[in-house]
């Protein structure tokens, strides 16, 4: 089945830079596109940054799961990508693209910072957006980008709310 991924709002682009930004996971996103395969099988091949990866892709939403079972064991979840192609329109103003970017390459010690002071704002209950942006002083595009990037949070509606752990 193909399934394209339409890019309409340029924080979109956040997971998908960000699905990229090591040679390890490009490795792991080229290895579950071709096939379907279970962590243990990218942890043996790609070590513990792998299984990292599709932990990743999964939060981010770029992978489907499903379970398979393994030489008579139990079931293991399996990882394969979710989209065949990506749809970009990439017409976006200046500062809107300058914000998405931004967030996308920001240090991993900068973006922690950031990420810990939103995560304080939003709570356990989570928090409408407006509020979160005028509290720390950021504009709608780059807050959206910032969540976007984050495997803690996430988008309901106007709201962020913190990621449940399974």
């Amino acid at each position: 089945m193909n399934r394209i991924k339409v890019i309409n709002d340029p924080s979109e682009l956040v997971p998908m830079l960000r699905a990229v930004d090591t040679p390890v996971k490009r490795e792991v996103l080229k290895e579950v596109t071709l096939e379907w395969k279970t962590a243990d099988e990218i942890e043996k091949k790609f070590g513990p940054e792998g299984r990292e990866a599709t932990i990743f892709f999964e939060k981010m939403k770029l992978v489907e799961t499903r379970w398979l079972s393994t030489n008579g064991n139990y079931p293991e979840k399996s990882y394969h990508t979710y989209y065949t192609s990506f749809s970009i329109n990439a017409q976006w103003p200046v500062y809107e693209i300058s914000d998405v970017l931004a967030a996308a390459m920001m240090g991993e010690e900068e973006y922690a910072a950031i990420e810990t002071k939103i995560l304080e704002q939003i709570g356990t209950e989570g928090k409408f957006s407006g509020d979160v942006a005028e509290a720390l002083g950021l504009s709608s595009t780059m807050l959206k980008s910032l969540v976007r990037r984050s495997v803690k949070m996430d988008y309901r509606g106007h709201r962020i709310e913190r990621i449940k752990e399974e």
